[in-house]
């Protein structure tokens, strides 16, 4: 039988600190497992893939680079 996730966090509370921070534990790294699997990952790694191709182009100088002072100024007089 499920049981309401109220009633759950209720026993659960009632457990000794340290089951309490293992539980933890084991709920936070079942997360991260997804988000490391999940669409996150997917644009993260798309993102990656990006940035290495633009850092390709910088270095092989198909692309001149733009100084940061430059790129701020721009971005305030907007």
């Amino acid at each position: 039988m499920v049981r309401s996730t109220d009633a759950l966090e209720a026993q659960l509370l009632e457990l000794p600190p340290a089951d309490r921070a293992r539980l933890a534990e084991i709920l936070l790294a079942s997360l991260d497992a997804e988000v490391v699997a999940g669409p996150s990952a997917e644009v993260e790694a798309l993102w990656r893939a990006e940035a290495e191709r633009r850092l390709d182009e910088l270095r092989r100088g198909v692309v001149a680079g733009v100084p940061a002072d430059t790129v701020f100024a721009n971005a305030a007089r907007r």
